[in-house]
């Protein structure tokens, strides 16, 4: 009797761990996960482009990165080439908004407060200031507010969140990604710049600050050792 109850506890750990393994979201399992594709040398090599005294270094973290992923499946749900060049262009524009994870909040934020009075669905906190935060810089009250409500902060009321949370932190940044970015990325490199400030940069605005997306994107995934694709710049 001894024995069949240690087979039958033996036989429950087993379909447990399978059933344990089915469950686990495909972006944070298998070979070509993003656990696998943002390895510490590949995070911490962006880290490491930053200023021993940038805010970020004791900030910025892979783990706060990948604790963040809990709440986006989605993020890298193509092939393996195809959650490379997302994974490469992600951070690529994470890279140029932060100056490679040096900055968490944007220089000189404080002097304008980026409230939309004509957004009367979001009215603003007075005394809160809306300016870029996090990995891609959120901006502007209505982000906040619909980044808030979705992640799980008062981002209306606490907008400064972004900045001392480094898992909420990174959690706007996917947010973002995959709110107005992630549904782009089959039109190529480029699309992902017009997604995040293609008023400001694309078509001639800002050709400087385009080119420094590109070219940490195609430094990425050289790393990643993945083609960049087509339609680079917008």
């Amino acid at each position: 009797m001894a024995g069949l109850s240690l087979k039958k506890n033996l036989l429950t750990l087993v379909l447990v761990v399978i059933l344990a393994g089915a469950l686990v979201p495909g972006n944070v399992k298998g070979q070509n996960s993003v656990v696998d594709i943002v390895t510490d040398d590949f995070f911490n090599g962006i880290l490491n482009q930053a200023n021993e005294d940038c805010s970020g270094k004791s900030f910025y973290s892979r783990a706060a990165f990948l604790s963040s992923l809990s709440s986006y499946y989605q993020f890298r749900s193509g092939s393996a080439d195809e959650s490379k060049r997302e994974v490469a262009a992600f951070f690529a524009n994470v890279a140029h908004e932060t100056e490679s994870l040096c900055y968490i909040e944007e220089i000189n934020g404080g002097s304008q407060d980026y409230c939309d009075e004509t957004n009367t669905q979001y009215p603003c906190n007075p005394d809160k200031k809306y300016f870029g935060r996090g990995p891609l810089q959120l901006t502007r009250n209505y982000n906040y507010v619909a980044a808030g409500n979705s992640i799980g902060f008062d981002g209306l009321n606490c907008p400064e969140t972004v900045a001392t949370d480094p898992v909420i932190s990174f959690k706007t940044a996917l947010w973002f990604w995959m709110t107005n970015v992630h549904q782009v990325l089959n039109q190529g490199f480029g699309a992902t710049i017009r997604a995040i400030n293609g008023a400001i940069e694309c078509n001639g605005g800002n050709p400087g600050a385009v080119q420094s997306r590109i070219q940490y994107y195609t430094q990425y995934c050289n790393q990643l050792g993945v083609a960049p694709g087509d339609n680079l710049s917008c």
